[in-house]
């Protein structure tokens, strides 16, 4: 299989990897569109034309981001708590017509030890079973899009946090064993990689892909339960072996994945600067783990999370 190169590459911004691009009568939705990478990814989609969807929790600060990043399409804001299973099928509940771009992209980070009110670790419940919970549940439209333009495409913003540990099936909510902030974030973003991967193998014969990525180090509200002394030694421990962004820059590989040509027919891998990642190397901060591609893992964690969210049906 032929890694993915294009022109662009860590210095790249959403405008720079969306320019000429025409998206009129397209319709993305952007989960976390009102702050960090989720903003400029937004602003971007909106500015060449795109009918954006910004699914976020606070609906004021959604709002301000609308008028605010208003470009040639319009900005919509809806609501959408993905820690809340309720919240996300009122959202698909509402969702109506085509959708032609789905981009997964709101998070929490290294929270500390929360659960949901059906037991569920945070982190997993919002990086990956709302978004799972989401993506599924828009199938539809995803479909209904791809059958009229050829393609439809779904953005799992991952992270290299992902590098620090797999799915572990045997206790993913930390039932058994202590809860650590950095392994519960690591596994929900080998999840969200996972997700791209399984949703691929089922999805492409309607015109669906996706593809997961990593946007690169940057300092947004996502990192709001890491202080700035661990942050600060982060940036020391990683000088050398990650790529530090500002948010424009953050969000070129979200839109490289949503919208570029060169992603037509693409599907199941893991992006990093712009461009495919490699397999990481031992000690590093950049590349894509093998458990994080892996086929059989992929589908056990779809089966997973099907019987998970069928408890509340």
């Amino acid at each position: 299989m032929t890694r993915i190169l294009t022109p662009f590459g860590a210095a790249s911004t959403a405008a720079e990897v969306v320019a000429g691009v025409d998206l009129t009568g397209r319709r993305i939705v952007v989960t976390g569109g009102a702050s960090g990478i989720g903003v400029e990814t937004a602003r971007a989609l909106a500015g060449a034309g795109a009918e954006v969807t910004l699914a976020v929790r606070d609906l004021a600060a959604g709002e301000r981001t609308a008028a605010e990043i208003a470009g040639a399409g319009p900005v919509r804001v809806a609501h959408l708590d993905l820690a809340d299973q309720a919240s996300v099928a009122a959202f698909v509940a509402g969702w109506t017509g085509p959708l032609h771009v789905l981009v997964n992209n709101a998070g929490v980070m290294a929270a500390p030890e929360t659960r949901t009110p059906e037991g569920w670790e945070l982190q997993f419940a919002t990086n990956h079973l709302g978004h799972f919970a989401l993506t599924t549940g828009l199938y539809p439209a995803l479909r209904e899009a791809a059958a009229a333009t050829g393609g439809a495409r779904i953005v799992s913003v991952s992270s290299s946090g992902h590098l620090r540990s797999p799915v572990v099936f045997e206790d993913i909510h930390f039932e058994r064993r202590a809860y650590e902030p950095w392994s519960a974030y690591g596994q929900s973003k080998t999840a969200n990689a996972l997700l791209a991967v399984e949703a691929t193998r089922r999805w492409a014969d309607d015109g669906i892909t996706a593809n997961a990525l990593m946007p690169g180090g940057i300092r947004t509200r996502l990192q709001r339960h890491v202080s700035e002394e661990e942050l600060e030694a982060m940036r020391a421990r990683l000088a050398n072996r990650l790529t530090w962004k500002n948010p424009e820059q953050g969000a070129a590989t979200s839109v490289l994945l949503a919208v570029s040509p060169l992603l037509d027919g693409i599907g199941g891998r893991y992006f990093e600067d712009c461009n495919e990642a490699e397999p990481t190397e031992s000690n590093s901060a950049r590349g894509v783990a093998a458990y994080a591609l892996d086929p059989e893992a992929a589908e056990r964690l779809w089966q997973v999370s099907e019987e998970t969210l069928a408890v509340l049906r």
